[in-house]
């Protein structure tokens, strides 16, 4: 089962997302509509784990910096909510949820690795961090929820404010990441840990993964809902245009 851009393969009852929008795997409307249609298409499988993944070397440099900073604001409201439920749908998913981040997570990429249950990342020269401040597109409701169950405050503050990339080491010492592998056995890796967290029993899994979000999801859960979002009459800054073309030649040259 596929798109154009997210593919669903099954692996011996693991469900296997991967992101395939090359070359970065960025985040477009489109894209974050497919990624919702394969969570819904796993109610009618048999998966018991699922493992989010990459294509080539990203994970994803997540918003699309070419697209998004020209949405209208019609197609920047409608975004937004994708956006909102999308990272809300796989915060919460019942299932274990295995990140295999196989290369770069940048922006909302990395808040999309935070969604996950386990993260396996690559050694070597991937990059990391939360660009946003950079770009001009500051974080929709839902992923600064994420983001604020997941990480401390003092990397919050760090990650944000700097706005500057970093490595998997600093990547795993700030929680990002929870153990580090070469980059070609990535998702192995991934694939065995969801092997083992699909053998506990699913009710109890997904009774726990509820009571230790329970917070997050009720917070997620009223945004979405009531469509709280303090974004939808404002979110692309006016120098976002600007901003993003220099970031993306910034990286160009990296």
């Amino acid at each position: 089962m596929s798109s154009d851009r997210v593919i669903l393969e099954q692996r011996e009852g693991i469900a296997v997302l991967r992101l395939d929008r090359p070359p970065a795997n960025a985040f477009c409307l489109e894209l974050a509509h497919d990624l919702a249609a394969r969570l819904g298409e796993l109610a009618t499988t048999s998966a018991r784990a699922v493992v989010l993944v990459g294509t080539g070397p990203f994970f994803s440099g997540g918003l699309d910096l070419n697209d998004v900073p020209r949405y209208s604001r019609e197609q920047q409201r409608e975004f937004l909510g994708a956006l909102n439920s999308l990272v809300g749908r796989l915060y919460g998913l019942p299932l274990p949820v295995v990140g295999a981040i196989n290369g770069h997570a940048v922006a909302g990429a990395f808040i999309l690795a935070l969604t996950t249950d386990y993260r396996i990342g690559p050694l070597g020269d991937a990059q990391f961090g939360l660009t946003e401040a950079r770009v001009g597109i500051p974080f929709p409701a839902v992923p600064m929820i994420v983001l604020q169950a997941e990480c401390a405050p003092q990397d919050i503050r760090y990650s944000t404010l700097w706005a500057r990339t970093f490595g998997p080491e600093e990547a795993r010492r700030r929680g990002l990441l929870d153990e580090l592998v070469e980059p070609e056995a990535v998702l192995d890796r991934a694939l065995e840990v969801a092997r083992d967290m699909a053998g506990m029993p699913a009710d109890s899994y997904a009774r726990i993964k509820r009571q230790i979000r329970q917070a997050a999801l009720a917070r997620i859960d009223e945004v979405v809902s009531r469509d709280l979002e303090p974004m939808l009459e404002g979110w692309i800054s006016p120098q976002a245009k600007q901003a993003s073309a220099a970031q993306l030649d910034h990286s160009t040259k990296c």
